[in-house]
C-alpha cells in the first residue's frame, strides 16, 4: 500500500491524497460504504460501484461467526466471495465484541458467546489478525478495546494501555505483505491519553492509523475536540481513518481537521427507513406530503434513482412495503455521500474547502 499526499489546504488541515492498494487506488478524503456481512444491504456490487464507491468495509466479527473465514478463504478470499473487485477494509471486530452483553475482557483478549450457537468464543489480537488474513482484505485493523462513553479516566487509561499492547501483538502476528495493517488510537475524550496512544502507535510504524472510540455518544463538539488533538500526532505521509463517523456535518468537520477516511452504516440504514439525504437536509419519504410529489428525491442529483423516479413513486414503494424501496433509497443515499466526497476533494484541490463547507452546511442544515 502506498499513500501520496497530493494537496494540503492552506486555511484548514484538510488534505487531498491518493491511496494505492492491490485492488485499486482510492482518492481521499473518501467515504467507505459498509457491507457488514460481505454484502451491501439492498444493493448489488455493480450498483455500489455506480454510486462512485472506491472501497467498501466488511466486518471481521460477523464473518468469523458466519460463514467463517475458512470457507471464505476456500472460496478465493473476500473479494471473489462477494463479487467486489475493488479495495476492501475489514474492521477487527473490536467495536462489535465490546458492544456485546456478558463479555469478559482480560489482558489477553475477550471471551464472549456466539450469537447463534451460544458457545464461548475467545478473540485476541493474534486470532483477530489471523481471521483478517484469511479473509484477504486490502486494509485490516488492529484489535483494540473500544472505550464506552462516558467512562472514568482510570478505566480509560488502563484500556488505552491495553490497546497499545494489543496493537503490538497484532503487528507481530501479521504476516501477509499484500495487506496493510492499521493501528487504532484510543483514549476516550482525554487529550493526554489520545496523545500517548498516538505517539506509541506511531513508534510501531503502521502503514496507516485510525481514530477509534468516537461516535459512541459523545456528540459533535467532543468529536471535533478528539480529532483536533489526535490528528497532529499522526504522520502526515500516512492515511488517517476516523472510524464509524457518518453524518455529513461530522465528516466535513473531521476533514477540516485532517482526516482522510470514513465509514458508517447511516446511508443504507437511513435509506431502509425512508430517510433520504439531499442538499437541503434529510427528507422522510413516507410523509403524506410526498404522495403527489413528482420531483426527484434531489433535483440536482445524478444518481440512478433521481434520474428515473420521483418522490411520489418512492413514497408508494415504501407504503406498499416493496423491496425496491430500500434499493432505490440506498442507491441515492450512498451516491449522495460519494458525490459529497468528490466535491470535498475538488474543493481542497482548488483552495476553497472552507467556502465549500460553509455553503454546504448553510443549505443542508437550513433544510433539516
Amino acid at each position: 500500500m502506498k499513500f501520496k499526499l497530493i494537496k494540503k489546504d492552506t486555511k484548514t488541515s484538510a488534505r487531498r491524497g491518493s491511496l494505492t492498494t492491490p485492488h485499486g487506488t482510492i482518492e481521499t478524503p473518501i467515504f467507505m460504504p459498509v457491507g457488514t456481512h460481505a454484502a451491501m444491504k439492498a444493493m448489488t456490487p455493480s450498483q455500489v460501484k455506480e454510486t462512485g464507491a472506491q472501497i467498501i468495509l466488511s466486518n471481521t466479527y460477523h464473518l468469523h461467526l458466519r460463514p467463517g473465514e475458512d470457507l471464505i478463504a476456500k472460496a478465493g478470499g473476500l473479494h471473489r466471495f462477494m463479487g467486489w473487485d475493488g479495495p476492501i477494509l475489514t474492521d477487527s471486530g473490536g467495536f462489535q465484541v465490546f458492544s456485546l452483553p456478558n463479555k469478559k475482557i482480560t489482558d489477553e483478549g475477550v471471551f464472549f458467546r456466539h450469537e447463534v450457537s451460544g458457545e464461548e468464543v475467545f478473540l485476541d489480537p493474534a486470532r483477530a489478525t489471523a481471521i483478517q488474513e484469511a479473509l484477504g482484505a486490502d486494509i485490516i485493523m488492529a484489535f483494540d478495546e473500544c472505550i464506552p462513553y462516558p467512562c472514568d479516566k482510570k478505566y480509560a487509561a488502563a484500556s488505552t494501555r491495553k490497546t497499545i499492547r494489543w496493537a503490538e501483538a497484532c503487528k507481530k502476528a501479521h504476516t501477509r505483505k499484500d495487506q496493510a495493517l492499521f493501528g487504532i488510537v484510543q483514549g476516550s475524550v482525554f487529550e493526554d491519553l489520545r496523545a500517548q496512544c498516538a505517539r506509541e502507535l506511531v513508534q510501531l510504524d503502521f502503514p496507516g492509523y485510525a481514530v477509534g472510540g468516537v461516535s459512541v455518544g459523545e456528540g459533535l463538539e467532543l468529536l471535533k475536540k478528539v480529532v483536533e488533538y489526535t490528528a497532529p500526532f499522526l504522520p502526515e505521509n500516512k492515511p488517517r481513518y476516523l472510524m464509524g463517523v457518518g453524518l455529513p456535518e461530522d465528516i466535513l468537520e473531521s476533514v477540516e481537521r485532517g482526516m482522510d477516511m470514513f465509514d458508517c452504516v447511516i446511508p443504507t440504514r437511513y435509506a431502509r427507513s425512508a430517510t433520504l439525504f439531499t442538499n437541503r437536509g434529510k427528507i422522510r419519504l413516507t410523509h403524506r406530503n410526498y404522495r403527489r410529489d413528482f420531483y426527484p428525491v434531489d433535483p440536482n442529483c445524478t444518481c440512478y434513482t433521481c434520474r428515473n423516479f420521483t418522490r411520489a413513486y418512492l413514497h408508494h414503494l415504501f407504503n406498499a412495503n416493496e423491496i425496491l424501496s430500500a434499493t432505490l433509497a440506498s442507491i441515492h443515499n450512498v451516491h449522495f455521500y460519494l458525490n459529497m466526497m468528490a466535491e470535498i476533494r475538488a474543493a481542497i484541490e482548488e483552495e476553497r474547502f472552507a467556502e465549500y463547507k460553509r455553503n454546504f452546511l448553510e443549505s443542508y442544515l437550513k433544510g433539516k
